[in-house]
């Protein structure tokens, strides 16, 4: 582990519950990444895309001050089992560092709160069809007449225009639209959903990258954007590389098990024991390869020269491959080809994918203590930032835990209004 990240709050900690987090890395809350700091951005967005995005922004430093239906907060909050102490895991994953304020703004006193804040807000994700935004008043038309700057970041299944622009929309279905379902699965078998919201994140990815260009522009134009993406979008252009070699062959991708790569040998294989992944990406690697498993004369076979003319004997070459696999288990041939430095790996389970050194020391799992509270599992970004890694500002919120603190502080409504508001159920205090 480095010494950036030893610095970052790490402690060794374990709570005994008998959970596979208890054998992560305890971090106290902390200042984190302040790259965006100064950035304030109201998040009126539920489920996993709209808050992976602004939970981007706010591991970069933006405060994001979430706003959530009084009575049973973000979609995802009640999503499970599994639960950690009542809590949703699917919502702690995505919700981090943010504020949480428990507003109805369906109701003309919450509609005008809302745009207080608007008022004082650099960007505004909002993950609603644009019917629906409208019938709301958060459309873009609304919320400019509050900020003429704003940068208004729409999240939808299908985008703000088109006949499909009002369609509901889940990652499920932006996965079946894009045409990643119909390409994954085993050969003849049924078309299968990717193993994780593929959509809804890249999607969230998509558009934290958006909100911060449009950001950066604004500095200089002080003009305002919208951004509109779309979950079909997004999982589309992640299946850019098989979209293109139909439109440019005409050969249309079947089902295979991920056994139809356009390089030659890049598979999943069976050795004595477990599988393994192999990719051998170039004409070096193949004779490598071949020289490592002490069957050189193989690689200068005729027909054998150019990835090309491998694919065109692939399944020849796969069997052969498979054959000298299996003689031998999974940490022989992993060894084997680390030192011949030969693309290959294991096919981890997301229990051995937890307890990777390698992943832990980049700071990608953690559990991010809290006062009371057991502590809550957590995925870093992954982002690297100096040699450091992310660091919670803080756990992700209780509905409402912060309404008084924001309405208090930026907006000055004292304790008197802010119970009015509570008692026409517009808004819901901590511990209400």
């Amino acid at each position: 582990m480095t010494t950036h990240i030893q610095h970052s709050g790490i402690e060794a900690g374990s709570h005994g519950s008998g959970l596979p987090s208890d054998a992560l890395p305890l971090r106290q809350p902390g200042p984190g990444f302040d790259l965006l700091s100064g950035v304030r951005i109201i998040d009126l967005t539920t489920s996993i895309a709209g808050p992976s995005g602004t939970m981007l922004l706010a591991d970069m430093g933006a405060e994001v001050i979430k706003i959530e239906r009084p009575g049973c907060g973000d979609d995802a909050r009640s999503w499970g089992p599994p639960f950690l102490d009542g809590e949703s895991l699917w919502f702690a994953c995505v919700n981090r560092s943010k504020k949480s304020v428990a507003l109805d703004f369906s109701q003309l006193a919450g509609l005008e709160v809302l745009y207080r804040l608007v008022a004082q807000a650099d960007i505004v994700f909002v993950n609603l069809p644009p019917r629906v935004a409208t019938k709301l008043k958060v459309d873009v038309a609304a919320l400019r007449a509050v900020r003429p700057d704003l940068i208004y970041v729409s999240i939808t299944g299908f985008g703000l225009s088109g006949e499909r622009a009002d369609w509901t929309c889940y990652d499920l279905i932006a996965e079946g639209y894009s045409g990643i379902m119909d390409i994954t699965g085993a050969a003849g078998g049924e078309p299968q959903k990717i193993g994780a919201p593929a959509a809804d994140m890249l999607a969230g990815q998509d558009a934290a990258f958006a909100a911060v260009t449009a950001l950066y522009a604004r500095r200089v134009s002080g003009k305002g954007r919208v951004i509109d993406v779309a979950l079909v979008d997004s999982m589309a252009r992640f299946s850019s590389c098989r979209i293109a070699s139909y439109l440019g062959s005409g050969e249309l991708p079947r089902r295979s098990g991920g056994k139809d790569s356009v390089i030659a040998i890049y598979q999943n294989f069976e050795t004595a024991d477990h599988p393994i992944t192999l990719a051998l990406g170039n004409d070096n690697l193949w004779h490598r390869f071949w020289e490592t498993v002490g069957q050189a004369e193989i690689a200068n076979f005729p027909g054998m020269k150019t990835n090309a003319d491998r694919r065109r004997h692939r399944q020849a070459i796969v069997a052969k491959i498979a054959d000298i696999l299996r003689e031998k288990p999974r940490h022989h041939w992993l060894a084997l080809f680390r030192d011949a430095r030969i693309p290959a790996g294991p096919i981890n389970s997301i229990a051995e994918v937890v307890t990777d050194d390698a992943l832990l020391d980049r700071g990608m799992f953690y559990q991010l203590a809290r006062p009371g509270k057991r502590a809550m599992p957590q995925i870093g970004t992954g982002i690297l930032v100096d040699g450091d890694c992310s660091l919670a500002r803080s756990a992700p919120p209780g509905l409402g835990e912060h309404t008084d603190e924001v309405l208090s502080e930026l907006l000055g409504l004292g304790e008197e209004q802010r119970q009015a508001l509570a008692e026409q159920n517009i808004i819901r205090r901590k511990g209400s």
